[in-house]
C-alpha cells in the first residue's frame, strides 16, 4: 500500500479491528486524496470533514478501549447526492435545492451511520439521478479517472469515480435504469442491483415499483458485499421488503463455476451495442466458457421492453416530479422535462398495458432461468463519450431516439427486476474499463454475488482481465 486510502474496505476494516490502523489516519488519507485529485474530476461535491474528524476520534477511542465494533467501524463513506444527510447539503443535482441542508438523515444514511460508517461527503449525480452521464447545472460534469474529458457514467457517477480513484473505500448508489451498474462498469468497480426489497427503501415516494433500488459500491466483490450486509433487512414501510438473513452477505464465498450453467448474450436481443464492444465481449466469453459446467449463447425474451420501460419511467417521473415541474420548470433540465411531458400525454389505457406487459416480461425472464443458472452480458454498449454530451447521438451509425436508449443493456434488465452484480473485466478498446453484468434468478442475490466473486478471482489471474486501476499520478501534472 502507498497510502491508507489505497486499502480496500475489507483490508482497512480488518486493520482497524486489529488496532493497526486508526480511523483518524484513514479519514485524513481519504481527505488528502480528495483535495489532491477531486479538483480534476468533480466526484465529491459537498463535504463534512470537521464533523467526520470528530467522529473518527471517537471511533479511534472505541478501538483503543476495546469496545465492540460495528461492521463498517471507521470506514469513510460517501453518499450519493440523492440521499438526505443531516447537516450536510443535499442538492439532488438540482438548482431547486442548491442550498438545501436536511434536518435528518434518510433511512439508508442513518442505517449506515449506525453500522459504523463515517459519512464525510456527498458525491455527484445528474439532476434527480436522471440519465447515465453525471452532469448537472449545480456542480457541472464529473470526469472519468481514466480519461477526465470523458463521461464516468451515471447516475451514481460521483460515487464510482471516488471509489475508483481511492478517495474513499465505499459509497452509496441507487439504480433505476442502470445507475449503479453503468458507472461501476465505466470506472472499473463493483456494484450490486438487488432483487427489489432486499435493501429496503422506506423513504421513497413510489413504493410499489422496482425502480429506485439503493445499493452498495466498492472496489471488489467482498467490499461491496460487506456494505450490502448492513443494508439488507426487512422494513415494514417498504411494501416490497421481505425478511432475509443479512449475515449471508458478510463473507461471500466464490461459487464453483464448474457447477454453473451459463448463458451469454451480447445485446439481450435488442440493445444498441458498438461493434468493438461486441467483438470484445465475444472474445472474453470464449475465454471463460470452459470454466463453466455448460454454456450457451441465448437472449431472454424481452419483447416490448423498450416501450414498457419508457411508459413506466415516465409514470415514475410524473409521480416524483409533479411539484418540481409545476413550480420550478425553469430550473429543470431537459431529461426531467422530456420524461414528465411525455407522461402527461399518455392515456390510461397505455399505462395499464405497460403494467400488464411488465408482468409478462417478468414471467418470461424467470422461465429463461429454467435452462441456465446465470446470464452474463455487457454492462455498457459503447465506449465512454465526452462528459459534456448528455448522451451519444449514434451507436454504429444508428441515431438514438432519446437520452436513455444507449444504456438499454441495463434498463432492459430493470423491468423484470432480477438481481445483478456488475463487475470489471479489463479494458475496452479505447482504454477505459470494460464491465459485465452477472444476472441470476429472482431472489438469488447471494448466488449471483458468489458467481461474481468466482469470476473476479479468475480475472485476477490474467493481466488483461483484472480490475483496471487509474493512474493517480496523472493528476499531479494536469
Amino acid at each position: 500500500m502507498s497510502e491508507p486510502c489505497d486499502l480496500t474496505a475489507t483490508e482497512a476494516r480488518n486493520l482497524i479491528g486489529q488496532k493497526m490502523l486508526s480511523p483518524v489516519e484513514l479519514l485524513d488519507s481519504c481527505i488528502n486524496r480528495i483535495e489532491l485529485i477531486n479538483p480534476h474530476l468533480g466526484a465529491v461535491v459537498s463535504t463534512d470533514f470537521d464533523r467526520a474528524r470528530d467522529i473518527a476520534k471517537k471511533q479511534e477511542k472505541s478501538v483503543v478501549d476495546g469496545h465492540p465494533l460495528e461492521p463498517l467501524h471507521g470506514l469513510p463513506l460517501g453518499v450519493k447526492d440523492l440521499l438526505e444527510t443531516q447537516g450536510l447539503r443535499t442538492t439532488f443535482g438540482s438548482q431547486i435545492y442548491t442550498d438545501h441542508v436536511p434536518k435528518q438523515d434518510s433511512y439508508t444514511v442513518s442505517k449506515l451511520r449506525r453500522s459504523g460508517a463515517n459519512i464525510f461527503c456527498k458525491t455527484n449525480t445528474p439532476e434527480f439521478g436522471a440519465g447515465a452521464n453525471t452532469k448537472n447545472s449545480v456542480f457541472g460534469a464529473t470526469g472519468n479517472p481514466f480519461d477526465p474529458d470523458r463521461t464516468c457514467g451515471g447516475s451514481s457517477g460521483g460515487s464510482a469515480v471516488a471509489i475508483a480513484a481511492n478517495m474513499m473505500p465505499l459509497a452509496t448508489g441507487s439504480d433505476s435504469g442502470g445507475s449503479l451498474r453503468v458507472p461501476a462498469a465505466i470506472n472499473g468497480i463493483v456494484a450490486h442491483r438487488s432483487t427489489p426489497g432486499l435493501v429496503p427503501s422506506p423513504d421513497r415516494l413510489v413504493g410499489y415499483s422496482n425502480y429506485g433500488v439503493e445499493g452498495p459500491m466498492g472496489r471488489n466483490v467482498q467490499d461491496m458485499s460487506m456494505m450490502l450486509s448492513v443494508m439488507v433487512e426487512y422494513h415494514k414501510n417498504d411494501p416490497l421488503a421481505f425478511p432475509r438473513n443479512a449475515e449471508n452477505y458478510c463473507e461471500i464465498e466464490p461459487v464453483d463455476l464448474r457447477s454453473v450453467r451459463v448463458g451469454f448474450s451480447e445485446d439481450l436481443g435488442f440493445c444498441p451495442v458498438d461493434n468493438g464492444i461486441r467483438d470484445l465481449f465475444r472474445e472474453r466469453m470464449n475465454y471463460i466458457e470452459p470454466e463453466f459446467l455448460s454454456a450457451q449463447w441465448s437472449n431472454p425474451n424481452l419483447l416490448k421492453v423498450q416501450e414498457v420501460n419508457w411508459i413506466l419511467r415516465c409514470q415514475f417521473f410524473m409521480a416524483q416530479h409533479k411539484i418540481h415541474y409545476e413550480n420550478h420548470k425553469e430550473k429543470l433540465g431537459p431529461n426531467i422535462i422530456s420524461n414528465y411531458e411525455a407522461a402527461m400525454e399518455m392515456p390510461a389505457e397505455k399505462i395499464a398495458w405497460a403494467h400488464r406487459e411488465q408482468t409478462l416480461i417478468y414471467r418470461r425472464m424467470q422461465q429463461f432461468f429454467d435452462d441456465i443458472d446465470i446470464l452474463i452480458c455487457p454492462t455498457v454498449g459503447v465506449p465512454p463519450f465526452s462528459k459534456d454530451q448528455w448522451y451519444p447521438n449514434k451507436v454504429n451509425g444508428k441515431k438514438m431516439e432519446n437520452y436513455i436508449e444507449w444504456f438499454s443493456l441495463t434498463w432492459g434488465l430493470t423491468i423484470p427486476g432480477n438481481p445483478i452484480t456488475a463487475i470489471p473485466c479489463g479494458y475496452e478498446p479505447s482504454g477505459t474499463p470494460f464491465g459485465l453484468q452477472v444476472v441470476g434468478r429472482y431472489h438469488a442475490d447471494q448466488f449471483v454475488i458468489g458467481v461474481a466473486k468466482a469470476l473476479e478471482d479468475l480475472f485476477d489471474s490474467k493481466d488483461d482481465l483484472r480490475r483496471p486501476v487509474p493512474d493517480i499520478g496523472q493528476f499531479d501534472i494536469l
